[in-house]
């Protein structure tokens, strides 16, 4: 009887050293034309983590992304995947595959004939085929769906379906383009959870491109921050929301408040540019005192945005700055929160949450 390769790597595989590197891209630039797609861009990834290209429309990850996989071919600079140049490789003969967004699933196929097709192409034999379409199902838990159709199948069934035909070929990176942007909100906040539990199952890197922070922040490894072609941060995903390394970042990922000039000369103390998360401050009376170890401010409430779970609160200072403040409704009522628009407050926060950052990415404060 023939052997048919698992299609789950053992755990060996499973578990690369954190030093190996999947992807390098080194000074890589894409022009089109006169405008800058990609600028100077070094990035290391690594082998076996879960990797997010963030940021928002044009800023240049999704052409960064069909560069690795070979859809395009950069002006200068090199792409390497595991040590071998293959900056000028066709994308078929690159160890990647990739995921759109639209699944590209073949609708006159079953879900059976739509994963196996790249074995069909390369002459798998039919057992050994079918063997290992049934080993990619179940990884995605899809056991039993090879007679379907994809017009039978939902959002997520499809997603997974896609997902399951990129795996079967076993690559060693596999790229992600917003695979998850045409879901609705809940089954895409469930898919989340479900790719980062594949991704550590089959142990390989995945680089996934997204506009969303909350996906970013859920499933990565780490992430690279994008802004006008550029990488802004490479860091943890708690190091990129709690430690912003620019003004863009702290503004990009997550809700963040700014604060510089004679605004922060004022309330934290010496001139700069900082953020202070709104999760941070906490809202009071104006005549409650602050402590010497505390940043404070003195506001009215302009507007109330009650959201379920919490409520944000939009605040002007009156030194004439606005920060939002969210606070989480563990015992209060939406009459109750909707009752402090136009309420004097007090607001106050710990000053080791003022961080400071940069204004697109040299130095640390304003002079």
């Amino acid at each position: 009887m023939q052997q048919v390769a698992s299609t789950v790597p053992s755990a060996t595989e499973r578990a690369p050293s954190r030093a190996s590197v999947a992807v390098h891209l080194e000074r890589v630039r894409k022009t089109f034309g006169e405008v800058v797609a990609v600028d100077d861009v070094d990035l290391e990834i690594r082998d076996g983590e879960f990797f997010s290209l963030l940021g928002p429309s044009g800023s240049g990850k999704t052409t960064t992304l069909r560069m690795i996989a070979g859809f395009e071919q950069p002006t200068s600079g090199r792409v390497l995947l595991h040590g071998r140049d293959v900056t000028g490789v066709p994308p078929y003969d690159r160890d990647v595959n990739t995921v759109f967004q639209d699944y590209a699933l073949f609708p006159h196929m079953n879900v059976g004939d739509n994963v196996g097709y790249g074995l069909m192409v390369k002459g798998v034999p039919g057992k050994a085929r079918r063997e290992r379409v049934a080993e990619a199902l179940r990884m995605v838990r899809l056991d039993g769906f090879e007679r379907r159709k994809p017009n039978q199948l939902s959002g997520g069934q499809r997603q997974r379906v896609a997902l399951a035909r990129a795996l079967i070929n076993r690559p060693r990176v596999l790229l992600l383009d917003e695979p998850l942007g045409a879901l609705d909100l809940k089954l895409r906040e469930e898919m989340q959870i479900e790719l980062k539990a594949i991704q550590e199952r089959v142990g390989i890197t995945f680089i996934y491109v997204t506009h969303d922070q909350v996906e970013a922040l859920t499933m990565s490894d780490r992430l690279a921050v994008f802004n006008q072609g550029r990488v802004e941060q490479v860091a943890s995903p708690a190091d990129v929301y709690e430690r912003p390394a620019t003004a863009f970042v702290a503004g990009f990922v997550g809700t963040s408040n700014l604060i510089s000039g004679d605004s922060a000369e004022r309330i934290v103390g010496r001139r700069g540019i900082f953020t202070v998360r709104p999760e941070k401050i906490r809202l009071s009376e104006p005549g409650d005192a602050a402590h010497e170890e505390e940043c404070t401010a003195l506001g009215t409430v302009r507007g109330v945005a009650y959201q379920g779970s919490d409520t944000r609160y939009f605040v002007d200072l009156d030194g004439g700055l606005e920060l939002v403040v969210t606070r989480q409704n563990l015992a209060t009522s939406s009459m109750e929160a909707l009752a402090l628009k136009g309420k004097a407050v007090r607001l106050t926060w710990d000053r080791r949450h003022n961080l400071p950052v940069t204004k697109g990415g040299e130095g640390t404060e304003e002079e």
